[in-house]
Order: structure tokens, then sequence, then C-alpha cells
């Protein structure tokens, strides 16, 4: 097929897809069409949908190719499926980095950098099917050992382990965030950030999706 043909083809694919398909397996459903015709008529086909005005778009994300909502319609997809913000906690959100950034590590190794126990939190993160077991160390004992999984690649908008932000960009961002809170309590007045009644699990992450994802960026 011509790289016109296999468009359609492609973005039946990706659509009827239950995951985030990758090129190799798009290939395998492809058999005995080029690479190259593939690839251009997959790459044209996602400027296609981001330069449109339609609600939807093709993105990498989780190491493969997915038909996802725009961000900016979350709040009427979360009101059509009557859903609410799932925020992890502070503790959730704190031993997921943990996680993401040190994988494989053990729940000793967790709780040596909390300082806490780390049962109930691991297991919340298991529930909801952002980390998995994945194996296990060679030490006595042979302690499991904890990685993310594809579906907090999904959830936090990742092509791969890869794009997670460096430390550096970390603090800018939570200085910049800091530096704004900073100017908004000025100018509303000494007192606005009690009024206000602040709190500390707000952080969340990915391509218009909240912290510990409602499924609102994903396909619907």
């Amino acid at each position: 097929m011509d790289k016109d043909s296999l468009k359609p083809l492609i973005e039946t694919i990706i659509f009827a897809a239950d995951h985030p398909i990758s090129f190799e397996k798009l290939m395998n459903v492809l058999e005995g069409e080029k690479r190259d015709e593939a690839r251009l008529a997959l790459n044209e086909l996602i400027n296609e949908y981001a330069a449109s005005s339609r609600g939807i778009i093709i993105e990498e994300v989780a190491g493969g190719y997915q038909i996802r909502t725009r961000p900016e319609f979350a709040p009427w997809l979360r009101r059509l499926f009557k859903i609410g913000f799932q925020k992890l906690s502070k503790a959730s959100m704190e031993t997921l980095a943990m996680i993401a950034y040190k994988q494989p590590i053990t729940r000793m190794e967790i709780e040596e950098l909390r300082g806490v126990d780390s049962g109930g939190v691991l297991k919340t993160l298991m529930d909801r099917n952002l980390i998995k077991i994945i194996g296990r160390k060679e030490l006595p004992g042979r302690p499991v050992v904890y990685g993310t999984t594809k579906e907090f690649l999904e959830v936090f908008d990742l092509k791969d382990l890869a794009c997670l932000p460096t430390l550096k960009e970390i603090i800018t961002a939570q200085e910049e965030e800091i530096a704004g809170e900073t100017t908004e309590d000025n100018s509303a007045g000494g007192d606005s950030v009690q009024a206000q009644g602040r709190g500390d699990d707000t952080g969340g992450a990915g391509h218009g999706q909240p912290s510990g994802g409602d499924g609102t960026g994903d396909k619907g």
C-alpha cells in the first residue's frame, strides 16, 4: 500500500487497540508493508490530528501510540463519567517518585529513604497498577524489588522512563511554583494562604490528567 492508503488502516488499528501499540507491533499487523511507508504514514497521521480542531489526538506514550482525548476537555469527561480527581497522597507520590527514579528498589530501601513503614503505600500503588513486583534482589531472603508499570507511563504521559524530568528540572519547577504563590499571596494580602487552606497534595503530572490518573487523558 502507499502512504495514503496506509493512514486510515493505521488509524483503525490504533483506535482498536486496548493499550498503546508499539511501532513494531503495528508492523506485525501490517505484515508485508514497507516500514518507511508505514512510518511516514504514521507521522503524517499524528501531525494531522495535532493540527486539527478535533477533540482527540494521537500521542506516543508508554512505548506505543494511542488515540487520546485532548487535555483541555478533561472536565467534561469527568462530568460524563461522574468521576472526580483521584489524587495520590503526598506519601504515595513520594514513594512513587522513589520507585520511578531508583527502580528496581526493595521495600527496605524505600523505607530507609523515607524513614517510615511503607507497606500500606506500596499496596495502594500496586492496587492502582502504578507499580509492580519486577523480580527479586540477590540478597539474604531474596527480597522482592519494585518497578513502575506501563500504566504509570500512560497516567503521567511519558513515552518511556527516559522522559522523566531531571532533578534540576524538578527543582526549577518547584522554585517557579513557590515564586508564583509568593506573588499571589502578596497581592491577596498577608493572611491569604491561611484563609485559602492550601493543601500540599496538589501536585499532578501527565498530559491533562490528575495525580493518580482518572483516565480522562486516555482513549475514551
